[in-house]
């Protein structure tokens, strides 16, 4: 077994001398350097000296036959073998040194020449590839700068007007702002005098009381008859409304009596000034328009 895995060791290094040499040995040498006769002679000399030696690599495992192994076993072994190969091959990448397969100074010349054309060309697509991402960086830097230049003035402005709504504050002290609530409060009652006054002109030319004829006052038995009772002005209706709701908004219902002329309710119920109570028909409040 030994002498078997010696063997295939040596084969695999024939072959990776010619697989190298055939990779690197590409036909465009001749197109680079046109070399000598004398040059290729020797090239195919070396060539024809590492093919028979694989060959006789491959004749002597030949003749070694096979090893019959037993069927329990064979699987392992053939794990076993793989795993010898595969340390045989680690062991030969580690230990081996660059071999120069030929010493013409020609061959050598169009191989460095060779390489150094592939890394000139692997070294113009990475230049290629930075001044692209090069060129795209700077847009982008060209973007987020000018990006950078509207925010920075869109913060000047706002900076400006900042400072010029701070000098147009006006420090109010606490009387100068009681003072000032004081006369909108006197301006308002006025306005509210204005408007009852208004209202009550309003409704004492439009809206008076009834006046009896004189055929009523005909039935009057005596002066000394007790009067009927005194109506009350559609204006002073309002105006207890109004009040008891102001006063008592939680019971805003007044109770209608006999001074409270019928007709003036229900003018007042049918144009949706006061409602009537839910449970007590007798009672009404006005409607809060101020909510």
């Amino acid at each position: 077994m030994d002498k078997q895995d010696e063997l295939l060791k040596e084969a695999e290094k024939l072959a990776k001398h010619m697989s190298s040499y055939q990779h690197d040995l590409a036909p465009t040498i001749t197109s680079n350097i046109v070399c000598s006769i004398d040059a290729k002679e020797e090239l195919l000399d070396e060539c024809e000296e590492i093919w028979r030696q694989m060959e006789e690599c491959q004749s002597k495992l030949t003749l070694l036959g096979i090893e019959t192994l037993p069927e329990s076993d064979a699987q392992l072994s053939l794990l076993m073998m793989r795993v010898k190969a595969l340390t045989a091959e680690y062991n030969q990448w580690q230990k081996r040194s660059p071999e120069i397969i030929s010493t013409n100074p020609d061959v050598l010349v169009a191989l460095g020449k060779e390489e150094l054309q592939k890394v000139d060309h692997d070294l113009e697509m990475v230049l290629s590839t930075v001044q692209s991402k090069n060129k795209k960086l700077k847009e982008d830097m060209k973007r987020e700068q000018q990006w950078l230049d509207e925010q920075q003035q869109l913060v000047d402005a706002l900076d400006v007007t900042h400072e010029e709504m701070k000098t147009q504050v006006v420090q109010f002290s606490e009387k100068r702002a009681l003072q000032e609530l004081k006369s909108k409060m006197l301006k308002i009652r006025a306005y509210k005098e204005e408007l009852l006054s208004a209202l009550g002109e309003f409704l004492e030319e439009h809206f008076p009381l009834p006046e009896e004829d004189e055929s009523a006052k005909k039935k009057k038995k005596s002066p000394a008859e007790e009067p009927t009772v005194q109506l009350v002005t559609l204006h002073e209706i309002l105006e207890r409304l109004i009040n008891k709701l102001m006063s008592t908004p939680h019971e805003p219902y007044l109770t209608i009596n006999d001074s409270f002329w019928p007709p003036y309710v229900e003018l007042l119920l049918r144009y949706g000034i006061a409602l009537r109570h839910p449970e007590d028909p007798n009672r009404i409040r006005l409607e809060a328009f101020h909510q």
